[in-house]
Protein backbone atom coordinates (compact mmCIF):
# COMPACT_ATOMS: atom_id res chain seq x y z
CA UNK A 1 0.00 0.00 0.00
CA UNK A 2 0.79 3.48 -1.33
CA UNK A 3 2.12 5.76 1.46
CA UNK A 4 -0.72 9.08 1.67
CA UNK A 5 1.17 12.66 2.36
CA UNK A 6 -0.86 15.88 2.51
CA UNK A 7 1.58 19.33 1.96
CA UNK A 8 0.55 22.83 3.47
CA UNK A 9 1.74 25.05 0.81
CA UNK A 10 1.56 22.45 -1.79
CA UNK A 11 1.39 24.81 -4.71
CA UNK A 12 4.87 26.88 -3.60
CA UNK A 13 8.10 26.38 -4.66
CA UNK A 14 9.01 23.61 -2.24
CA UNK A 15 5.95 22.14 -1.76
CA UNK A 16 5.59 21.39 -5.71
CA UNK A 17 9.16 20.07 -5.83
CA UNK A 18 8.52 17.65 -2.70
CA UNK A 19 5.09 17.19 -4.40
CA UNK A 20 6.94 15.54 -7.54
CA UNK A 21 9.62 13.31 -5.09
CA UNK A 22 6.67 12.07 -3.82
CA UNK A 23 5.23 11.00 -6.46
CA UNK A 24 8.10 9.73 -7.97
CA UNK A 25 8.27 7.40 -5.18
CA UNK A 26 4.68 5.86 -5.23
CA UNK A 27 3.08 8.22 -2.51
CA UNK A 28 -0.35 9.28 -3.01
CA UNK A 29 -0.28 13.12 -2.73
CA UNK A 30 -2.64 15.57 -0.99
CA UNK A 31 -2.24 19.09 -0.42
CA UNK A 32 -3.89 22.46 0.20
CA UNK A 33 -3.03 26.04 -0.46
CA UNK A 34 -4.50 29.69 -0.50
CA UNK A 35 -7.47 29.46 -3.08
CA UNK A 36 -5.75 31.70 -6.36
CA UNK A 37 -2.79 29.50 -5.87
CA UNK A 38 -4.95 26.17 -6.21
CA UNK A 39 -6.88 27.54 -9.30
CA UNK A 40 -3.89 28.48 -11.07
CA UNK A 41 -1.18 26.18 -10.18
CA UNK A 42 1.81 26.90 -12.60
CA UNK A 43 4.53 25.29 -10.71
CA UNK A 44 2.38 21.89 -10.95
CA UNK A 45 1.71 22.65 -14.73
CA UNK A 46 5.37 23.13 -15.61
CA UNK A 47 6.33 20.02 -13.50
CA UNK A 48 3.67 18.05 -15.01
CA UNK A 49 1.80 17.00 -12.03
CA UNK A 50 -0.80 19.19 -11.61
CA UNK A 51 -3.60 16.42 -12.35
CA UNK A 52 -1.79 13.86 -9.93
CA UNK A 53 -2.44 16.02 -6.50
CA UNK A 54 -5.21 15.78 -4.86
CA UNK A 55 -6.35 19.57 -3.36
CA UNK A 56 -8.40 19.17 0.12
CA UNK A 57 -9.51 22.47 1.20
CA UNK A 58 -8.24 23.34 4.95
CA UNK A 59 -8.39 26.34 6.75
CA UNK A 60 -5.16 27.24 8.64
CA UNK A 61 -6.93 30.00 11.09
CA UNK A 62 -9.35 27.37 12.40
CA UNK A 63 -8.32 23.64 14.37
CA UNK A 64 -11.51 22.50 13.77
CA UNK A 65 -10.88 22.97 10.01
CA UNK A 66 -7.88 21.38 10.46
CA UNK A 67 -8.67 18.41 12.64
CA UNK A 68 -11.56 17.54 10.61
CA UNK A 69 -9.59 16.84 7.18
CA UNK A 70 -6.59 15.07 8.78
CA UNK A 71 -9.84 12.75 10.42
CA UNK A 72 -10.81 12.25 6.87
CA UNK A 73 -7.07 12.10 5.16
CA UNK A 74 -5.54 10.01 7.84
CA UNK A 75 -2.03 11.29 6.03
CA UNK A 76 1.31 9.09 7.19
CA UNK A 77 3.22 12.12 6.68
CA UNK A 78 2.72 15.59 6.98
CA UNK A 79 5.09 18.42 5.30
CA UNK A 80 4.32 22.10 6.25
CA UNK A 81 5.31 24.71 3.80
CA UNK A 82 2.32 27.00 4.37
CA UNK A 83 2.68 30.45 5.88
CA UNK A 84 4.84 33.63 4.97
CA UNK A 85 8.17 32.98 2.71
CA UNK A 86 9.18 36.51 1.98
CA UNK A 87 10.89 38.18 4.60
CA UNK A 88 10.41 41.46 3.42
CA UNK A 89 6.64 40.40 3.37
CA UNK A 90 6.58 39.56 7.17
CA UNK A 91 7.58 43.42 7.77
CA UNK A 92 5.12 44.97 6.04
CA UNK A 93 2.46 43.02 7.85
CA UNK A 94 3.64 41.55 10.95
CA UNK A 95 0.01 40.55 12.39
CA UNK A 96 -0.86 38.24 9.28
CA UNK A 97 3.02 36.90 9.26
CA UNK A 98 2.65 35.95 13.26
CA UNK A 99 -0.41 34.03 12.70
CA UNK A 100 0.00 32.66 9.15
CA UNK A 101 3.83 31.51 9.82
CA UNK A 102 3.74 30.73 14.05
CA UNK A 103 -0.13 30.27 15.31
CA UNK A 104 -0.79 28.04 12.07
CA UNK A 105 2.22 26.14 13.01
CA UNK A 106 0.17 25.60 16.55
CA UNK A 107 -2.85 24.53 15.66
CA UNK A 108 -0.68 21.89 12.86
CA UNK A 109 0.35 20.44 15.72
CA UNK A 110 -2.81 20.25 18.44
CA UNK A 111 -4.59 18.93 15.57
CA UNK A 112 -1.98 15.77 14.83
CA UNK A 113 -2.02 15.30 19.10
CA UNK A 114 -5.72 14.56 18.80
CA UNK A 115 -6.09 13.31 14.95
CA UNK A 116 -3.40 11.25 14.41
CA UNK A 117 -0.71 11.75 16.73
CA UNK A 118 1.70 8.18 14.72
CA UNK A 119 1.83 10.75 11.49
CA UNK A 120 5.51 11.82 11.10
CA UNK A 121 5.18 15.68 10.79
CA UNK A 122 7.82 18.26 8.97
CA UNK A 123 8.49 22.05 9.62
CA UNK A 124 9.92 24.48 7.04
CA UNK A 125 12.00 26.59 9.71
CA UNK A 126 14.63 29.31 8.40
CA UNK A 127 17.85 30.58 8.58
CA UNK A 128 16.23 33.67 9.54
CA UNK A 129 15.85 32.65 13.05
CA UNK A 130 19.86 32.78 13.11
CA UNK A 131 19.43 36.62 11.72
CA UNK A 132 20.77 38.81 14.43
CA UNK A 133 23.36 36.91 16.17
CA UNK A 134 27.07 37.02 16.04
CA UNK A 135 28.06 33.47 15.20
CA UNK A 136 28.83 31.83 11.61
CA UNK A 137 28.72 29.37 10.05
CA UNK A 138 25.88 28.57 12.13
CA UNK A 139 24.33 24.77 12.91
CA UNK A 140 21.62 22.95 14.69
CA UNK A 141 23.06 24.26 18.35
CA UNK A 142 23.56 27.73 17.09
CA UNK A 143 21.53 30.32 19.65
CA UNK A 144 18.86 32.00 17.71
CA UNK A 145 19.17 35.50 17.41
CA UNK A 146 15.87 36.51 15.19
CA UNK A 147 15.15 39.52 13.80
CA UNK A 148 11.94 40.99 12.04
CA UNK A 149 8.28 39.51 12.53
CA UNK A 150 9.00 36.48 10.00
CA UNK A 151 12.52 35.20 11.21
CA UNK A 152 10.55 35.57 15.29
CA UNK A 153 7.41 34.02 13.87
CA UNK A 154 9.83 30.78 12.65
CA UNK A 155 11.47 30.71 15.73
CA UNK A 156 8.68 30.18 17.40
CA UNK A 157 7.18 27.67 15.46
CA UNK A 158 10.02 25.84 15.22
CA UNK A 159 10.23 25.94 19.49
CA UNK A 160 6.60 25.09 19.16
CA UNK A 161 7.12 21.82 17.07
CA UNK A 162 10.34 21.05 19.07
CA UNK A 163 8.23 21.56 22.12
CA UNK A 164 5.04 19.08 21.00
CA UNK A 165 8.01 16.78 20.08
CA UNK A 166 9.25 16.43 23.18
CA UNK A 167 5.83 16.83 25.28
CA UNK A 168 3.61 14.55 23.13
CA UNK A 169 6.13 12.09 21.55
CA UNK A 170 5.85 13.16 18.40
CA UNK A 171 7.33 12.52 15.41
CA UNK A 172 8.04 15.98 14.66
CA UNK A 173 11.10 16.97 12.85
CA UNK A 174 12.20 20.36 11.70
CA UNK A 175 14.60 21.45 8.73
CA UNK A 176 16.32 25.05 9.16
CA UNK A 177 16.37 26.39 5.46
CA UNK A 178 19.03 28.15 3.99
CA UNK A 179 18.14 30.12 0.66
CA UNK A 180 17.29 27.73 -1.79
CA UNK A 181 16.24 29.04 -5.16
CA UNK A 182 14.89 27.37 -8.66
CA UNK A 183 13.07 28.51 -11.66
CA UNK A 184 10.36 27.66 -9.74
CA UNK A 185 10.93 30.81 -7.68
CA UNK A 186 8.15 33.43 -7.20
CA UNK A 187 9.47 36.73 -8.98
CA UNK A 188 9.60 39.03 -6.21
CA UNK A 189 12.87 36.97 -4.41
CA UNK A 190 16.15 39.01 -5.68
CA UNK A 191 17.30 35.35 -7.64
CA UNK A 192 14.26 35.27 -9.59
CA UNK A 193 13.79 39.32 -10.14
CA UNK A 194 17.64 38.76 -11.55
CA UNK A 195 17.48 35.99 -14.49
CA UNK A 196 13.55 37.41 -15.18
CA UNK A 197 15.05 40.64 -15.63
CA UNK A 198 18.24 39.61 -17.38
CA UNK A 199 16.10 37.27 -19.75
CA UNK A 200 13.74 40.71 -20.61
CA UNK A 201 16.58 42.25 -21.51
CA UNK A 202 18.48 40.07 -24.08
CA UNK A 203 14.90 39.59 -25.50
CA UNK A 204 14.59 43.66 -25.73
CA UNK A 205 11.65 44.03 -23.48
CA UNK A 206 13.53 45.30 -20.74
CA UNK A 207 16.75 47.84 -20.34
CA UNK A 208 17.69 47.64 -16.93
CA UNK A 209 18.13 45.71 -13.63
CA UNK A 210 17.89 47.43 -10.26
CA UNK A 211 19.49 45.89 -7.47
CA UNK A 212 20.34 46.86 -3.85
CA UNK A 213 23.22 45.84 -1.67
CA UNK A 214 25.95 43.78 -4.25
CA UNK A 215 28.09 42.54 -2.06
CA UNK A 216 25.73 40.88 0.25
CA UNK A 217 26.27 37.16 0.66
CA UNK A 218 24.16 34.71 1.03
CA UNK A 219 24.27 30.73 1.42
CA UNK A 220 22.16 30.01 -1.83
CA UNK A 221 21.48 26.36 -2.95
CA UNK A 222 19.02 24.42 -5.76
CA UNK A 223 15.38 24.00 -4.08
CA UNK A 224 15.24 20.38 -5.66
CA UNK A 225 18.29 18.93 -3.96
CA UNK A 226 16.64 20.59 -0.26
CA UNK A 227 13.11 18.37 -0.81
CA UNK A 228 15.43 15.39 -0.88
CA UNK A 229 16.62 16.23 2.27
CA UNK A 230 13.43 17.17 3.78
CA UNK A 231 11.94 13.55 2.85
CA UNK A 232 14.87 11.88 4.14
CA UNK A 233 14.85 13.57 7.92
CA UNK A 234 11.15 12.15 7.62
CA UNK A 235 11.75 8.80 7.26
CA UNK A 236 14.64 8.40 9.76
CA UNK A 237 13.28 6.55 12.73
CA UNK A 238 14.09 9.16 15.72
CA UNK A 239 12.94 13.09 14.74
CA UNK A 240 15.16 15.55 14.58
CA UNK A 241 16.62 19.38 13.13
CA UNK A 242 18.48 19.62 10.40
CA UNK A 243 20.01 22.29 8.69
CA UNK A 244 20.14 22.47 5.46
CA UNK A 245 22.37 24.52 3.17
CA UNK A 246 25.24 24.30 0.93
CA UNK A 247 28.16 25.64 3.56
CA UNK A 248 29.12 27.86 0.90
CA UNK A 249 28.70 31.58 0.19
CA UNK A 250 28.06 33.85 -3.15
CA UNK A 251 28.06 37.72 -3.20
CA UNK A 252 24.68 39.74 -4.88
CA UNK A 253 27.20 40.59 -7.05
CA UNK A 254 28.88 37.34 -8.23
CA UNK A 255 25.04 35.92 -8.59
CA UNK A 256 24.23 38.59 -11.49
CA UNK A 257 27.44 38.39 -13.03
CA UNK A 258 26.86 34.44 -13.25
CA UNK A 259 22.73 34.62 -14.51
CA UNK A 260 24.58 37.38 -17.30
CA UNK A 261 26.73 34.91 -18.76
CA UNK A 262 24.34 32.41 -18.64
CA UNK A 263 22.18 34.91 -20.67
CA UNK A 264 24.75 35.52 -23.29
CA UNK A 265 26.07 38.90 -21.43
CA UNK A 266 29.19 39.71 -19.57
CA UNK A 267 29.35 42.37 -17.28
CA UNK A 268 32.05 45.27 -16.34
CA UNK A 269 31.45 47.11 -13.06
CA UNK A 270 32.31 50.72 -13.05
CA UNK A 271 31.79 53.34 -9.83
CA UNK A 272 31.45 52.60 -6.21
CA UNK A 273 28.62 52.43 -3.73
CA UNK A 274 24.72 53.29 -4.86
CA UNK A 275 26.86 55.28 -7.98
CA UNK A 276 27.77 51.79 -9.11
CA UNK A 277 26.69 50.58 -12.58
CA UNK A 278 26.99 47.38 -14.38
CA UNK A 279 27.94 47.40 -18.12
CA UNK A 280 27.77 45.07 -21.06
CA UNK A 281 31.42 44.43 -22.41
CA UNK A 282 29.88 43.44 -26.00
CA UNK A 283 27.36 46.29 -26.40
CA UNK A 284 28.29 48.88 -23.89
CA UNK A 285 24.99 49.19 -22.30
CA UNK A 286 24.46 49.73 -19.36
CA UNK A 287 22.47 46.84 -17.77
CA UNK A 288 22.39 47.13 -13.85
CA UNK A 289 21.44 50.14 -11.59
CA UNK A 290 21.28 50.69 -7.63
CA UNK A 291 18.25 51.25 -6.48
CA UNK A 292 18.55 52.96 -3.51
CA UNK A 293 15.21 51.85 -2.51
CA UNK A 294 16.51 48.38 -2.24
CA UNK A 295 19.57 49.72 -0.42
CA UNK A 296 20.08 47.97 3.33
CA UNK A 297 22.02 48.39 5.98
CA UNK A 298 25.19 44.94 6.10
CA UNK A 299 24.31 42.69 7.86
CA UNK A 300 26.11 41.74 11.25
CA UNK A 301 26.87 38.01 10.59
CA UNK A 302 26.63 35.70 6.81
CA UNK A 303 24.42 33.17 7.07
CA UNK A 304 25.99 30.28 6.21
CA UNK A 305 24.91 26.52 6.90
CA UNK A 306 27.01 24.31 8.41
CA UNK A 307 25.91 20.39 7.70
CA UNK A 308 27.33 17.71 9.04
CA UNK A 309 24.61 16.36 11.10
CA UNK A 310 22.43 16.16 7.45
CA UNK A 311 25.79 14.60 6.15
CA UNK A 312 26.43 12.37 8.48
CA UNK A 313 23.07 11.13 9.68
CA UNK A 314 20.58 11.50 6.49
CA UNK A 315 23.61 11.13 3.85
CA UNK A 316 22.60 14.56 2.28
CA UNK A 317 24.71 16.99 0.41
CA UNK A 318 23.50 19.28 -2.59
CA UNK A 319 24.17 17.89 -5.45
CA UNK A 320 23.54 20.87 -7.72
CA UNK A 321 26.32 23.44 -8.68
CA UNK A 322 26.10 27.00 -8.14
CA UNK A 323 26.46 27.96 -12.18
CA UNK A 324 24.58 25.05 -12.89
CA UNK A 325 21.31 26.19 -11.06
CA UNK A 326 21.61 29.62 -11.88
CA UNK A 327 22.20 28.89 -15.79
CA UNK A 328 18.71 26.94 -15.36
CA UNK A 329 16.98 29.62 -13.97
CA UNK A 330 18.00 32.04 -16.51
CA UNK A 331 17.54 29.10 -19.37
CA UNK A 332 13.69 28.65 -18.12
CA UNK A 333 12.80 32.35 -17.88
CA UNK A 334 14.77 32.68 -21.27
CA UNK A 335 12.27 30.35 -22.63
CA UNK A 336 8.86 31.98 -20.51
CA UNK A 337 10.05 35.59 -21.96
CA UNK A 338 10.48 33.99 -25.75
CA UNK A 339 7.01 32.36 -25.71
CA UNK A 340 5.20 35.19 -24.25
CA UNK A 341 4.21 33.75 -20.78
CA UNK A 342 3.32 36.03 -17.85
CA UNK A 343 6.70 35.71 -15.54
CA UNK A 344 4.92 35.12 -11.84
Amino acid sequence: MSKRAFITGVAGQDGSYLAKLLLNNGYEVLGTDLPHTCEHPWRHEELGIRDRIRWIAMDLSHVESIRSVLHDCKPDEIYNFAGQSFVGGGMEDSLHTADSTAMSVVRLLEAIRWECPDVRFFQASSSEMFGDGTISPQNEETPFAPRGSYGISKMFAHCMTVHYRTAFNLHASCGILFNHESPLRAIHFLTRKVTATLARIQCGSQETLEVGRLDARRDWGYAGDYVQGIWRMIQESEPGDYVLATGETHTVRSFVETAAQAAGMEIAWDGTGMNEIGIDRRSGRILVRINPDYWRPPEKIVLQGYVSKAERTLSWRPGVAFEEWVRRMVETDLNRVKSGAILK
